[in-house]
């Protein structure tokens, strides 16, 4: 079994793919189902659509404006509203975790600009990504869990007006190819965060941008090193 499914992954990703043969045979039959399942519920919803895998219990709204690539799989328990601008757009191999909110727009007297996500990215489970002032993920970039995004910002300058009622500013988030954001990293809107950038558990990044291959952690974030060649 293991010998097919290695081939039935790869041809779905499109890459060499070799699950460890030390997986027991009823959790591999377990996941066989719980994927056949998320599969046909991908036909129901985004019918005539490439392969999408979508787990229970995940709400989608607004589906004509959620473009997927090919091999997408969005975890159980997931939310996802594209009213936007732009949309939702997930390219080639993208996984969802579980119990994930992608909201494009916080408000319909003004709806956001979207998420665009590329090739191979893993958004870890419990993220939070408010797309709003629009946010871009770069191929190959790699999320914890407990993650959350946040690029639009309330405007407060006027006293004598209710904080709720002055609008917002947006200006984006972009993290770029190659990073690994760690868990329970927040990530505030204008922030952009290069190529190969490995951002520490727990960290804040608040402003400004974070340079190609720099390891940031605290709170605020920090460089701590660059990365080098082993």
């Amino acid at each position: 079994m293991i010998t097919f499914l290695n081939f039935f992954i790869k041809k779905i990703k499109g890459e060499s793919y070799q699950l460890d043969s030390r997986i027991p045979l009823n959790y591999l039959i377990h996941l066989v189902l719980t994927r056949v399942i998320m599969l046909f519920r991908g036909i129901l919803l985004f019918p005539f659509k490439k392969i999408i895998f979508i787990g229970g219990r995940t709400k989608v709204k607004c589906r004509t404006k959620i473009k997927f690539g090919k091999g997408t799989s969005i975890s159980e328990n997931c939310y996802l509203d594209g009213m936007s601008t732009e949309g939702i757009i997930l390219g080639n191999n993208v996984s969802v975790g579980r119990n994930t909110t992608i909201e494009c727009s916080g408000s319909l007297k003004n709806i956001g600009k979207g998420l665009l996500v590329g090739n191979n990215v893993g958004l870890g489970t419990h993220g939070f990504f408010g797309c709003a002032g629009g946010i871009e993920i770069g191929n190959h970039t790699i999320f914890g869990n407990y993650v959350s995004l946040h690029s639009e910002n309330h405007n407060y300058s006027n006293l004598s007006i209710p904080i709720r009622e002055q609008g917002v500013n947006r200006q984006g988030i972009l993290i770029g190819e190659d990073c690994w954001i760690g868990a329970k990293v927040t990530i505030l809107d204008g922030v952009t965060v290069e190529q190969g950038c490995i951002i520490a558990a727990g960290s804040l990044l608040n402003k400004g941008t974070y340079a190609k291959n720099g390891i940031y952690g605290g709170v605020p974030a920090k460089l701590l090193k660059l990365r080098t060649e082993a």
